[in-house]
């Protein structure tokens, strides 16, 4: 699922509940894309975001990102 849309919706998407509410996808803290990892990503669109946000941020990829940020003015 490492494709052009889905790294650009990562940066674009906001988390709709929670404690992060309002804050963009990229910007959530690994520990708590963690927590959705042991205890079950969402289901949907959104489980997705939040899978592929872990794993960027776990095997240290953010760096991907930064073009996407910059094109988004993020």
């Amino acid at each position: 699922m490492f494709n052009q849309q889905s790294l650009e919706l990562l940066v674009t998407r906001s988390m709709p509940f929670g404690k992060y509410q309002g804050r963009i996808i990229a910007d959530l803290p690994g520990d708590y894309l963690a927590w959705f990892a042991r205890k079950g990503f969402p289901t949907g669109e959104l489980g997705e975001l939040l899978a592929l946000m872990h794993e960027v941020d776990h095997n240290g990829l953010s760096d991907l990102l930064v073009p996407l940020r910059r094109k988004h003015g993020c």
